[in-house]
């Protein structure tokens, strides 16, 4: 069994900001009363401060279930070497300065008039906790004692774990 420690306050948001940073994309979940309802989004920024910044079109169904319940879950995996489950509310802004900063080229993929796109809101994550799970030694060791692992049947996990209280 691995190490556990749990973090708050800034080292909390200082391991959200290592995990998030680095993975990127998450499953964003969002509620349509009980039911929780998933897709893959991208992490633009997450400030000093914690808080995650995405990008989306304001007539998505996200968009919508936000503004019914803010409540939302995001869930961060790196396979076999990084995870990171977030529990938060969120905001949607249309703050056409904060669009320009985070926009990026991909983001016309899906937005297609680019920055200044009417339907290009901003979705603003505050979370209130999490869990993270990773490995002390980086993703090459983690997979060679896997390995050695499965070929001798005794377990070497090399991994830390924890809550995260904001």
């Amino acid at each position: 069994m691995g190490d556990h420690k749990d973090l708050k306050d800034s080292s909390a948001v200082q391991k959200i900001k290592d995990l998030a940073e680095n993975i990127k994309t998450c499953m964003f979940c969002t509620y349509n009363g009980d039911k929780l309802n998933s897709r893959p989004m991208t992490a633009q920024k997450v400030d000093e401060e914690g808080v995650l910044w995405f990008l989306s079109d304001k007539t998505s169904v996200k968009n919508h279930e936000i503004l019914e319940n803010s409540k939302v879950e995001l869930f961060f995996s790196e396979p076999h070497d990084q995870f990171l489950t977030l529990h938060g509310h969120a905001t949607i802004l249309y703050d056409r300065e904060i669009i320009k900063e985070l926009f990026t080229p991909i983001v016309k993929v899906w937005m297609p008039e680019g920055e200044d796109d009417p339907n290009l809101s901003v979705i603003k994550v505050v979370p209130d906790e999490g869990y993270y799970w990773n490995n002390k030694n980086g993703k090459v060791v983690a997979l060679a004692k896997m390995t050695v692992a499965f070929i001798t049947g005794k377990t070497m996990d090399d991994g830390i774990e924890g809550n995260l209280n904001l």
